[in-house]
């Protein structure tokens, strides 16, 4: 499940009533017996309040005595993250929905079979969907997909490319070597064959991958072999990492095109086209690094 970006969470944060807000953004819990959906007996769907992500159905809800809707199966795993909660002197698991990080309540395991789960709720955070009511939009499948790129070091090109309009997600990694699963001091010996990329999620409905190339052409120096500015090394080289057959022809027009233009004629693009490989991502301290500390390297706004 891929987040929303906390822009967006923000927004549709705006649009809550206070119960709401405070129980999905403050971790708030309701009172035992007040929540309206703890009575529901209805056939449906129970969708986070936020987001409209789909997270129970109404075959999985059961009367616990706990005064709070009680589910012992999530529509989906995917779609119910689990947190470590030391609140209150206690050990519990928070249960967030996974895509906005809305906090929906806790998960124990005292429920019936076949899980022996309990999913513990509050009704703030759900919104009903009755069986036969067509979900609206924001409770049906995202259509995303995914682009891989290589223009140096990955902090500048993972905060450019996470500033576009359409683009979802955007994960630092490395990508195109013989090592699995290989660390940032591996793959700065230049021995790995691996090179510092980026895994792009992105909603094809609002940002083409042919917008996403010409992006990548403003970040990075396609013409610079062998690093980016002054990083240099077989890690830093220009690369795109085509998913799919369609992003390959995509790709290999665009860059035929490229090489006709005047400005690539006395220094040509030495950009490498090929098949994405397994995608690694890199440590934690390497993801949202200029976002975090501020320090920026090469790179420009190609938004503007």
């Amino acid at each position: 499940m891929t987040p929303l970006p906390k822009e967006e969470v923000q927004r549709l944060a705006q649009k809550l009533d206070p119960e709401a807000y405070r129980v999905t953004q403050k971790a708030g819990t309701e009172p035992p017996f007040c929540g309206g959906l703890l009575t529901e007996k209805g056939k449906g769907i129970f969708v986070c309040v936020v987001c409209g992500l789909p997270l129970y159905r109404s075959e999985h809800k059961f009367e616990s005595g706990t005064g709070w809707p009680s589910f012992y199966q999530e529509f989906d795993p995917d779609h119910v993250s689990r947190v470590p909660d030391h609140s209150y002197g206690m050990v519990r698991t928070e249960i967030r929905c996974a895509r906005c990080g809305a906090h929906l309540g806790h998960v124990f395991d005292d429920g019936p079979a076949p899980t022996r789960m309990r999913h513990c709720l509050n009704s703030a955070a759900l919104k009903f969907i009755p069986e036969g009511t067509p979900l609206p939009p924001e409770s049906r499948p995202v259509d995303v997909e995914v682009a891989y790129f290589a223009g140096g070091c990955f902090w500048s090109v993972e905060h450019w490319f996470q500033l576009g309009p359409g683009v979802i997600d955007v994960v630092s990694g490395y990508m195109q070597g013989h090592v699995p699963n290989p660390t940032y001091e591996q793959v700065c010996t230049g021995t790995t064959g691996h090179a510092e990329s980026v895994k792009v999620v992105f909603d094809p409905n609002r940002i083409s991958y042919r917008r996403l190339l010409e992006a990548f052409f403003v970040i990075h120096d396609p013409t610079q072999a062998g690093g980016q500015g002054p990083d240099i090394g077989h890690q830093y080289r220009s690369g795109i990492w085509y998913a799919n057959e369609k992003q390959k022809r995509e790709a290999e027009a665009f860059l035929a095109e490229k090489r006709l233009d005047p400005k690539y004629q006395k220094r040509p693009i030495v950009t490498e086209l090929e098949a994405a490989g397994p995608f690694y991502p890199a440590e934690n301290y390497h993801q949202d690094y200029i976002e975090r500390t501020g320090r920026m390297c090469h790179g420009r706004n190609p938004w503007q």
